[in-house]
C-alpha cells in the first residue's frame, strides 16, 4: 500500500477510504464487521462514517468492529455532524455549538473511543456564522476529543473564509474537505481542487462511482430494479443525474475498462485516485463482493493515453450527472 500525506497534517492515509454509510441499513452488522476487517487487512487505514447514517447505527457498528479486532489505534477514524438526529427538536441538527458538542459526545460513545481523528461538518449552513462552528470545534480539539477538523461539500470560498476566521481568532483550522467528485461530475476541478492544493487541504471525495452509475449496472434500455439506488427517479437529484449524457459517457468508458480487463468501477476509482490534489476517494461497499472489486483499483495504473481518452469522454471541469448541487444538503435535515 502506497500511503499518502493527509494534507498538511503529517498523517499518512491509504489511497482509498472505507465509507461506512451502508452499515446498519443495507448491510447487517456481521457483514459490516467482515468488510471492515477485510479492508484493514488490505491496508486501508482511513474509515469514514457520520452520526446521521442510520441515526447512529453506522457509528455503533464501526466502533464495535474496531473493538472486536483491536485495531482502533491503527485507524484514522472520521465521522461527521450536521444532520437531523431527532424528529421534534429544532436544535437537533445544524452547525451550532450546542449541537456539535452534544453530538461529539454521542459519537464518541457510539464509536467506543475517547477521540475522533477527523471530525467533519457534514454540510455548510449559512444561518450559522462560521466562527460559532469553529470555536466549538477548537474547544473539542483542545479537550483532546478531536484531533483534526474538516468539512463536506463546502464551496471553495467558504473554506477560504474559514481559514481567514481561524487566523483572525487563533483557532484550529479545517484540514480536509470531502466533496462529490467522479468522472460524471468534475466541477470541483474549477476552484475547489486548486484551492485545496494552495492551502494544504486533504481531499477525500465522496461518490467517486456517482452513486453506482459508474459500475456498469445501469443500462439505457432497462428500468432500474426496486433495490437499486436510482430506482426512485421521482427524486429530483436522481432525475437530473439519470440522463442520456450519462449513459453516453458510460458506454464510451466501458471499452477502456474492458481493454484493461478491469471493471468500470475499478477504472473510475483508479482515475479518481490519480487526479492531482485528491487524497483518498471514499468507497461505500454494501457487500464483500463490492469491496473486493473496489480493492482491485489499487493496482490499476492509467497511462497518459488512457487519461487523454477519458478526458475526451468526460472533459475536465464538466458536469454530466450533477452531484455538486446547492439543494443536495436539505435531505440531511429530514428523517
Amino acid at each position: 500500500m502506497n500511503y499518502r500525506p493527509f494534507g498538511r497534517t503529517g498523517v499518512q492515509v491509504s489511497p482509498l477510504c472505507l465509507g461506512c454509510m451502508n452499515f446498519g441499513e443495507k448491510t447487517e452488522a456481521e457483514d459490516s464487521y467482515a468488510i471492515i476487517d477485510r479492508a484493514l487487512a488490505a491496508g486501508i487505514n482511513l474509515l469514514d462514517t457520520a452520526n446521521i447514517y442510520s441515526r447512529g447505527r453506522s457509528e455503533e457498528i464501526t466502533g464495535e468492529a474496531l473493538k472486536r479486532n483491536g485495531r482502533r489505534s491503527e485507524v484514522v477514524l472520521a465521522t461527521k455532524v450536521h444532520g437531523r438526529m431527532a424528529d421534534n427538536d429544532p436544535n437537533a441538527w445544524g452547525n451550532a455549538r450546542r449541537h456539535i458538542v452534544s453530538q461529539c459526545e454521542a459519537s464518541l460513545r457510539r464509536l467506543k473511543t475517547d477521540y475522533i481523528d477527523l471530525y467533519q461538518i457534514h454540510r455548510p449552513l449559512s444561518s450559522v456564522p462560521i466562527d460559532e462552528t469553529l470555536r466549538a470545534l477548537d474547544d473539542l480539539i483542545r479537550a483532546g476529543k478531536v484531533l483534526y477538523i474538516g468539512t463536506s461539500t463546502f464551496a471553495a470560498w467558504q473554506l477560504v473564509e474559514s481559514l481567514w476566521v481561524s487566523k483572525e481568532l487563533g483557532l484550529n483550522r479545517f484540514v480536509c474537505e470531502q466533496p462529490p467528485y467522479s468522472l460524471l461530475d468534475r466541477s470541483i476541478e474549477r476552484e475547489l481542487l486548486p484551492m485545496a492544493r494552495t492551502f494544504g487541504f486533504a481531499v477525500i471525495p465522496w461518490s467517486p462511482l456517482a452513486g453506482g452509475l459508474l459500475t456498469g449496472k445501469y443500462a439505457r434500455d432497462k428500468e432500474p430494479s426496486a433495490e437499486m439506488r436510482y430506482a426512485n427517479l421521482a427524486w429530483e437529484p436522481n432525475k437530473r443525474r439519470y440522463n442520456a449524457a450519462m449513459f453516453s459517457a458510460v458506454e464510451k468508458l466501458l471499452p477502456i475498462a474492458q481493454e484493461k480487463q478491469r471493471s468500470l468501477s475499478q477504472l473510475s476509482l483508479a482515475w479518481c485516485m490519480s487526479q492531482t490534489g485528491v487524497t483518498s476517494p471514499i468507497i461505500g461497499p454494501r457487500t464483500m463482493e463490492q469491496l473486493e472489486d473496489n480493492l482491485g483499483a489499487l493496482d490499476l495504473t492509467l497511462t497518459p493515453d488512457d487519461l487523454k481518452k477519458i478526458d475526451n469522454i468526460t472533459p475536465p471541469c464538466s458536469m454530466i450527472a450533477p452531484h455538486y448541487e446547492a439543494d443536495f444538503g436539505p435531505h440531511l435535515h429530514r428523517v
